[in-house]
């Protein structure tokens, strides 16, 4: 059928929705959910598909591959022990396209016996009725579902209603007992008007006399049957992603994540959808009938191809799916606007002088005050650093100079000291920042991050630094692929590999796993091998640049120098866990690594024999995470083929592997150790997060100019970078 609007006046719906509307039986079961995370706690769930949803382009016939996704995920959920009900337009489509093969049958038969030959010719195709559509495209609509959901052995049943279905008491209770019957027997109940013989609707009709919507629509009737049976969450697929501020594609239109009742008059609505005669409009009022009577409701796009097989499983698992309506609203801002805020700030902080760009407070931040001074003195020269200057042609000189990123997202578990070196490193490259701690150490993040804005505030950009406090879902922050220019998680491996497949286009900076090697050459000295293994994996086993499999060459097996590694491990009470090739060594091996590709992130370790140095370099290229990487030796030639050879993010020589930290290199601190090949690599500092922008000053240059007919030509000269550029305008 088709979607009609609810036609009422704003004063009516004023009325209706504020004050004069009445839940049907009393409504037992409570509010409304407040947020989009309790929406898994959802047991009825209403589906109201929308004629854009289950039609085709052409309008006449329907789109069976999306239809079969949507009853795939409402099978799925019935399976799980929802009760799940559906309400569907297509009657109006099915039946239209039926009706046409038959007329176009019949008359090319008529034709044919008219003229006596099979040669046809253009036949015009009369109006069709809506009704009548609906009356023949019923049947085969139901039809249809069935087949569908019989292959996931689920039984539907059919209900067709209309206005007085709802008005008479009676009528309506017989509805409820229906609909309750076929809940009780796990049937998935299909509910559409009867088209057939359901009047035009009356405009301005609706809250005459009783305090109900009427049924004129799928919209309402979705709204109106939510109600009555009780739904957790009506969820209403239609043709665009949810509810926008202004009519989509237009410049300025946002999505709306979540909508309050207070915010419709901040609401332009644009034209109706490609099918029906209902529009958004139609959908947020009647979404605003159902939230009043106690059922949550989220508005999303059934049609785009690359999210329909998902979209409402999405929405119940609580991600940020559509427009989600709710009646409380939270005291602080969303975390869009958070985003936007820090984005606004963070231009203006990146043209503050380097003087003011890191305020410190030995007494508040004293444990980390050494490495915030480091920061703040390599900030005198970070943002607008020119790293190139070259003169084009006479008069025409270009330069490349470091900017900052953007805005920044980091996600951070429970480690407080990582918000104020983080906080620190943003704002002396000048970036935007968005936080989102652990809950574990939420109280003291928020002290620390109230010290960030306090200091910020003086220079006029305190919301440059933004702490998300909300129940945003991280996989919902890493949507935000138009607001945040790169994630940077830190934590746990599985944090960072989740947050890298749920980023959705926003780059992501860091490791998913810290697998670092430390080999142990044949030429090694006593002293240091004892003293490099021992601290790789002994001083702090859960960091990241902890060593997890040490490398032995084959030659040190049953030497003086074994014994001691082993007795110094034993010590340690660290447990070694064998490889292939060392356990076929040992009569009574420890116990075989059940992979080379381990993190431990304990006293725990890999070992592994190894014939040469070159044998060690390919072990680490094919189990490790490229992160840190150490050699052991006392021969300079062996250490530094291993050191050109391997292409770790850091190398080392005769040195621990902890030192892989941005706080040891001198950076200051560091926003996570990054193992990928593009831009920054290893402990990322301040430089890290800085790109670069060119700035061409010319007097006039067109490109033509330099034509084979042109009166110019290309310098290139390379100019250094201290130099002033010659015929540059002063102002002064």
């Amino acid at each position: 059928m088709a979607d009609h609007t609810i036609e009422m006046s704003d004063e009516t719906l004023k009325n209706s929705i504020y004050s004069l509307c009445t839940v049907p039986n009393g409504r037992a079961h409570g509010g409304s959910f407040a947020h989009r995370g309790e929406l898994r706690q959802a047991k009825r769930i209403v589906v109201k598909l929308g004629s854009a949803v289950v039609t085709r382009g052409d309008e006449c016939g329907l789109a069976l591959g999306r239809l079969a996704s949507i009853v795939e995920q409402v099978a799925m959920l019935q399976n799980q022990g929802r009760e799940m009900m559906i309400v569907t337009s297509g009657a109006v489509a099915f039946g239209k396209q039926r009706l046409r093969h038959e007329i176009l049958l019949s008359q090319s038969v008529r034709q044919a016996l008219h003229s006596g030959q099979n040669q046809l010719k253009d036949m015009s195709l009369p109006v069709l009725e809506a009704r009548a559509c609906a009356a023949a495209g019923q049947s085969g609509l139901m039809a249809l579902y069935e087949a569908m959901f019989t292959q996931y052995s689920t039984c539907t049943a059919q209900v067709l209603v209309t206005n007085l279905d709802f008005h008479d008491d009676q009528k309506r209770q017989n509805l409820n007992s229906t609909l309750q019957e076929l809940l009780r027997m796990n049937i998935v109940p299909i509910i559409n008007t009867n088209d057939a013989v359901v009047p035009p609707p009356e405009p301005n009709s609706d809250l005459q006399g009783v305090n109900v919507i009427s049924i004129k629509d799928n919209d309402s009737l979705a709204a109106r049957l939510a109600v009555e049976m009780k739904a957790d969450l009506l969820i209403a697929l239609s043709d665009v992603e949810g509810l926008y501020n202004s009519p989509p594609g237009t410049d300025d239109a946002k999505l709306i994540d979540i909508f309050y009742p207070g915010d419709q008059q901040s609401i332009t609505y644009g034209t109706k959808s490609r099918v029906g005669i209902g529009g958004m409009e139609a959908k947020v009022k009647a979404a605003l009938w159902a939230l009043q009577g106690g059922t949550s409701v989220v508005i999303a796009n059934g049609t785009h191809p690359k999210v329909t097989g998902h979209v409402i499983t999405d929405i119940v698992e609580g991600k940020k799916v559509g427009t989600f309506f709710s009646e409380i609203k939270p005291a602080g801002p969303t975390v869009e606007q958070q985003t936007e805020m820090a984005r606004n700030s963070g231009r203006t902080l990146a043209s503050l002088h380097p003087d003011q760009r890191l305020s410190l407070s030995p007494a508040k931040l004293n444990s980390l005050a050494i490495g915030l001074r480091q920061i703040a003195v390599a900030s005198q020269d970070s943002v607008g650093r020119v790293l190139r200057r070259t003169r084009v042609a006479h008069n025409l000189e270009l330069e490349q100079i470091t900017v900052p990123i953007g805005v920044l997202l980091v996600i951070f578990e429970a480690r407080p000291d990582c918000l104020p070196q983080v906080s620190a490193l943003a704002i002396a490259s000048g970036n935007a920042l968005l936080l989102k701690g652990g809950k574990e150490a939420a109280n003291t993040n928020r002290v620390l991050h109230q010290l960030t804005q306090e200091a910020l505030s003086m220079h006029g950009v305190r919301e440059a630094v933004q702490l998300v406090s909300t129940r945003e879902e991280v996989e919902d922050l890493c949507r935000l692929d138009k607001m945040i220019d790169l994630i940077i998680p830190r934590g746990s491996s599985q944090l960072v590999r989740d947050i890298q497949r749920a980023a959705k286009g926003i780059p992501v900076l860091g490791h998913s796993e810290g697998i670092c090697h430390v080999y142990v050459d044949a030429d090694a000295s006593v002293d240091k091998v004892i003293k490099i293994v021992r601290d790789s994996k002994c001083d702090y086993p859960a960091a990241c640049n902890a060593m997890e499999t040490l490398l032995i060459h084959r030659d040190i097996l049953r030497t003086p120098l074994f014994d001691q590694i082993i007795d110094m491990l034993r010590t340690e009470r660290v447990k070694i866990h064998a490889g292939p090739r060392f356990a076929s060594y040992l009569t009574f091996s420890p116990s075989e690594a059940k992979s080379l590709r381990t993190e431990y992130g304990d006293l725990e370790c890999c070992m592994e024999v190894v014939d040469s140095m070159q044998d060690a370099v390919d072990h680490i290229h094919k189990y490790g995470s490229s992160h840190t990487d150490v050699i052991i030796t006392e021969n300079e030639d062996t250490a530094e083929q291993f050191l050109q050879q391997l292409d770790s993010a850091c190398v080392f020589w005769n040195t621990s592997s902890r030192f892989a930290d941005g706080y040891r290199f001198g950076l200051g601190a560091e926003v996570g150790i990054s193992t990928a090949r593009i831009h920054a690599r290893g402990p990322v500092g301040l430089e890290g997060l800085l790109t670069t922008k060119w700035v061409l000053r010319g007097d006039g240059h067109t490109a033509a100019d330099f034509s084979e007919h042109g009166t110019m030509k290309y310098l290139h000269e390379n100019l250094p970078v201290g130099q002033p550029l010659a015929g540059r305008r002063d102002s002064n």
